[in-house]
């Protein structure tokens, strides 16, 4: 992401519908500075960072509305974080919690553009691997009419609704958060033409594919890197309870009771593949071979020696289980009659710069269902 040389961060004031501009200086210096966003894009511009069209959130430092969800879910404060991009502090009823959500507005956000859900893996994007610190995810979205919606929250949680508190993870609603409460929000406050597409890559490739299921209608295409689309057999539960409980600590009992009961196979995408006929879809694996990007200290690549070998064995291994999940459901779609988009990379293992490409490739299917 393209960062300013100076703090313009600006908070605005959603419950008023209007803005007031933040220095970190004090009060008295903002006073002193008073400048014209119009003077902030021209210095940008002369700087070299691009600045995108008219935009009237940006440029009028406020929501367009102050939508509530019919649950009671609202926006309880927005930052303008440059000149492309907010930070949305949403309050979840269904959580009774505050999530991060952050968003890059549209290249040209003068009209209605639709609206990309791009979904971090395993961490939530609340650690260092995510879209924005791994990838040039952002960069490549930078020229596009979509706004790009990032949630920060939820790790080891599969975005999924979970049936009780778990002592470690706390409140899980994902799914009535993604498919109840946050979508009116984004498309009353940023004003959007209520398209949608969803993208995820690891654990949230099985997000991906659950929430349209879910909800059918509300998003017109999916794409799904590196993920497993089944859950209730004994492959896709051991890497659900592996993800949860081994690197999560939280229990899986509190997620969907036990292995096998109906909640487990509610929220199998394999099983109820039915319910993704109509949508763009765009899946993919490699099979856990070494690649382009599994070099030491490369660009890609866990740091080091010991990173190198975690990310060929461990990576490898992962990423043969999802290639292996992947070849399932294409099967299975097949047996259906519903078309997807399918890339099995010839090597790869589990890690960012297979799936910055995929998204990269992605970008046809996913433009598709949103009508650019």
């Amino acid at each position: 992401m393209l960062r300013m040389g100076h703090d313009v961060t600006d908070s605005i004031c959603v419950s008023q519908v209007k803005v007031e501009t933040v220095s970190k200086t004090g009060s008295r210096a903002a006073a002193m500075f008073v400048v014209t966003l119009a003077t902030i894009a021209g210095l940008l511009t002369a700087g070299g960072i691009g600045t995108a069209s008219a935009d009237p959130i940006i440029d009028g430092r406020a929501l367009l509305a102050n939508p509530t969800a019919p649950d009671g879910s609202r926006i309880v404060k927005a930052e303008i974080k440059d000149s492309r991009s907010l930070r949305l502090h949403v309050f979840s009823a269904a959580m009774d919690k505050e999530v991060i959500v952050d968003v890059q507005r549209p290249a040209d956000a003068s009209v209605p553009r639709p609206t990309l859900y791009l979904i971090n893996g395993a961490g939530g994007g609340e650690d260092s691997a995510s879209w924005v610190a791994k990838t040039g995810a952002l960069q490549f979205l930078g020229d596009k009419n979509v706004n790009v919606i990032q949630p920060i929250g939820g790790k080891w949680t599969y975005y999924t609704d979970w049936i009780a508190d778990d002592p470690v993870l706390g409140r899980n609603k994902w799914k009535t958060f993604f498919t109840e409460e946050l979508p009116p929000l984004v498309d009353g406050a940023l004003g959007t033409n209520g398209v949608n597409a969803i993208a995820g890559l690891s654990t949230s490739g099985t997000t991906v594919l659950a929430l349209p299921i879910a909800k059918p209608g509300l998003y017109k295409a999916a794409a799904a890197y590196s993920g497993c689309a089944q859950t209730s057999d004994a492959v896709g539960s051991e890497f659900v309870k592996v993800t949860v409980e081994t690197w999560g600590n939280g229990d899986t009992l509190n997620m969907w009771g036990p292995v096998g009961s109906p909640e487990w196979v509610r929220n199998d995408p394999y099983v109820n593949a039915e319910g993704l006929r109509g949508l763009e879809l765009y899946v993919s694996s490699g099979n856990g071979l070494p690649g382009p990007y599994d070099t030491l200290d490369g660009p890609y690549a866990l740091p080091g020696q010991f990173g190198l070998a975690n990310q060929l064995i461990v990576g490898g291994i992962i990423e043969a289980g999802t290639n292996y999940c992947t070849h399932n459901l294409q099967t299975k779609l097949n047996e259906l009659g519903i078309p997807a988009t399918f890339n099995f990379r010839n090597a790869g293992t589990h890690s960012w710069g297979y799936w910055n490409d995929d998204l990269h490739q992605s970008w046809p299917v996913l433009a598709k269902g949103l009508g650019l």
